[in-house]
């Protein structure tokens, strides 16, 4: 197939620091890619990908040093670009939230938009309708709870190279919390449950400007008022093997509808437990008991670090290959592509010219084979 993926461009494609949708879109694209298949990728200019690269913007636009900048524009542009080339791909796969949805509107049935964000906000519902003709992905089943309605298609969980990931077969006795220090994340949770167990904690995370008051006034004094507390800040993809892979367990004490959380297959991926409040996707990325723990209530919590270091490290990693591999995410895409092609007609008769009918031995049952 010749597929497009369009990613946003806020983060390079993948993220140097923190950023969850664009590692999403390199990983699938390079598996895809690696499964035999014609990929396109609109990014930013310091992408890094097997697939054919069209540039779109010089580089990505959070760490991009120029004070005034417009991610709208950038997003257009984009966009544009995409359209300019919309017929030479069997299948456009969207990451862009609904942008897109004015501009392709022509061609809605070979397009595939996958969510990666909350679906919870006031205005959603009203485009999701008024565009219903466009197929969606939701990357959790928890995620379609505010939009039960929308055109859905499937359900695909988010995957990563395990390559990149280096299992641990033993954990270096401190607890971890990875992510971005926010409200919803709930780092005071995880710092609270490591003062209770007397163990270790390290904190990488980024602060973003929205958050930095949340940072100065809560948990910056919990840090310091902590000597078993350190935090390590802003970390990138080389760092987490050894930050993940060292800890006894990853807490994920989140307080919101989260609709994945990449953090959960990176630290399964080094063999490393998750204890995680049972919100959102949490109950569909943990198996309880096996490769990490699902708690109510912060004293659940606190007794579940302190077992977790009793679960088998290599069952864990064996169930991220198993159901969270960059592979097993793309096989999973090609069974929506493959829907979406089935559904539209196999050529269409150009003025003055014959389709030639297909013999019986091709038929289209190799767009699901990959």
């Amino acid at each position: 197939m010749k597929i497009a993926q369009v990613t946003p461009l806020y983060e390079a494609v993948p993220p140097k620091l923190y950023g969850g949708t664009e590692r999403v879109v390199a990983h699938l694209t390079d598996a895809l890619v690696e499964l035999g298949h014609d990929v396109t990728l609109f990014a930013s200019a310091e992408a890094e990908t097997r697939a054919r690269l069209i540039t779109v913007r010089d580089q990505a636009i959070r760490l991009d040093p120029a004070p005034l900048k417009s991610d709208l524009a950038a997003h257009m542009t984009m966009l544009s670009e995409v359209l300019k080339r919309a017929d030479s791909f069997d299948v456009i796969h969207f990451h862009t939230d609904m942008i897109h949805f004015p501009f392709f509107a022509r061609c809605a049935d070979k397009t595939i938009t996958t969510l990666h964000g909350r679906l919870d906000l006031k205005d959603l519902a009203g485009v999701y309708e008024r565009w219903d003709q466009f197929g969606l992905v939701s990357i959790s089943d928890d995620q379609r709870r505010p939009l039960p309605l929308a055109n859905w298609k499937a359900t695909v969980h988010h995957g990563m190279p395990g390559e990149m990931y280096r299992f641990s077969p033993q954990s270096s006795g401190y607890l971890a919390f990875l992510g971005r220090i926010s409200p919803e994340k709930r780092p005071d949770r995880a710092i609270e449950i490591a003062a209770k167990l007397n163990k270790p904690l390290k904190i990488a995370a980024k602060v973003d400007a929205a958050d930095k008051v949340y940072w100065e006034t809560v948990i910056r004094p919990m840090v310091e008022s902590n000597p078993l507390v350190e935090f390590v800040g802003e970390i990138g993809d080389h760092q987490k093997s050894a930050f993940l892979g060292g800890a006894e367990a990853l807490l994920f004490p989140i307080d919101w509808p989260e609709p994945f959380g990449l953090v959960m297959i990176e630290a399964m991926a080094c063999g490393t437990p998750v204890v995680a409040f049972r919100c959102g996707s949490t109950p569909e990325i943990i198996e309880d008991g096996a490769t990490g723990y699902l708690v109510d209530t912060m004293e659940q919590a606190v007794a579940a670090a302190g077992r977790a270091h009793l679960l088998d490290r290599e069952a864990i990693r064996a169930r991220f290959e198993l159901r969270f591999s960059a592979t097993a995410m793309a096989r999973r895409y090609l069974d929506v592509y493959g829907d979406l092609l089935a559904r539209r007609p196999f050529a269409e008769e150009a003025p003055g010219e014959a389709v030639t009918p297909l013999r019986p031995h091709e038929d289209r049952s190799f767009i699901n084979l990959a």
